[in-house]
């Protein structure tokens, strides 16, 4: 039988690694996602639409921005734990896992997903701290444990 060769990811979280996925890149990752999930958000908003009696919603109508919410949880979810790549993490050959190298479970995509809001929240810099930390981790890396690696 021949044997299979086992593909080796590199660790963002391991200090002795050289090659880690850099702000730069993640940034892209995000910024891509982010135009897959405008084109998920009208999607969502199409199906809702006719329970608003085809009207838009307002400020009033505290429902919408929770779906919404809801709709974006699922979308990150799903990628993050059913191989760890959303379209923008796969176009950069990057994944999210756990420190151990395994799919993150949902617990973990929940913690992470408002991890991230948090880390957005405060103009961004939750995120910008790949920057100053040695091993590259955002907050909601850390506050999930979870880390990006390259998908090599």
């Amino acid at each position: 039988m021949p044997r299979q060769k086992q593909r080796r990811l590199k660790p963002a979280y391991d200090s002795l690694s050289t090659s880690r996925p850099g702000f730069l890149r993640r940034l892209a990752a995000v910024i891509y996602d982010l135009f897959l999930l405008c084109a998920i958000f009208f999607i969502a908003t199409a199906l809702l639409l006719p329970l608003n009696a085809g009207e838009a919603f307002t400020a009033q109508q505290f429902f919408y921005p929770l779906y919404l919410l809801a709709v974006s949880f699922i979308f990150y979810g799903w990628f993050w734990t059913h191989g760890g790549q959303t379209l923008g993490l796969r176009a950069w050959k990057i994944k999210v896992l756990t420190l151990d190298q395994q799919p993150i479970s949902w617990t973990q995509a929940l913690l992470r997903f408002f991890a991230s809001i948090v880390s957005w929240s405060f103009f961004g810099l939750g995120f910008l701290w790949i920057l100053v930390d040695k091993n590259q981790r955002s907050w909601h890396d850390r506050l999930s444990n979870t880390a990006v690696f390259f998908d090599s």
